[in-house]
């Protein structure tokens, strides 16, 4: 059975909107590395806006494979991220970047985590549990992704 977890956050830059999101947006091979995760990544542009990045994660076993289709919205500053492969298979994350003024902005991050599990094993309480062990550690990503940003572009 399948349980959606529901969860969002903000991450505050000290760079311009426009900046911000072409950053975030410029998809590389490094990537996991300035989140401290330990993945390759592979990035195949499918067509003009339509991304597929495939991140393969090494475990002792193992390796696991997670294929994510991004939609890239410019004219909204937004894009989305739908995992076709891997444990959350059709988990979505969307990113919105959002002016604040001319010298600054931020990132709104709303996640509908997909998670497969017996009916008993996950009551509100767990799902609940869950959302916010996912929203600490995708923002505590975000935080290590804006200083990486900030450093690149320089904060204004």
């Amino acid at each position: 059975m399948r349980h959606s977890v529901n969860y969002h956050f903000c991450q505050r830059f000290h760079v311009p909107a426009l900046e911000a999101y072409e950053w975030c947006t410029n998809y590389d091979p490094i990537d996991p590395a300035l989140m401290h995760e330990k993945a390759e990544r592979r990035i195949s542009r499918i067509c003009e806006g339509t991304i597929l990045l495939t991140d393969t994660y090494p475990t002792r076993d193992r390796s696991i494979r997670k294929q994510k289709l991004v939609n890239l919205y410019p004219d909204r500053l937004s894009w989305t991220s739908t995992h076709l492969t891997g444990p959350n298979k059709y988990s979505q994350f969307l990113y919105e970047i959002v002016p604040e003024g001319k010298k600054a902005s931020r990132l709104e991050f709303r996640g509908l985590h997909i998670e497969r599990a017996r009916k008993e094993d996950l009551d509100e309480k767990r799902i609940e549990s869950l959302a916010n062990r996912l929203r600490d550690e995708d923002s505590t990503a975000w935080i290590l992704l804006a200083g990486e940003m900030e450093g690149e572009l320089g904060t204004y």
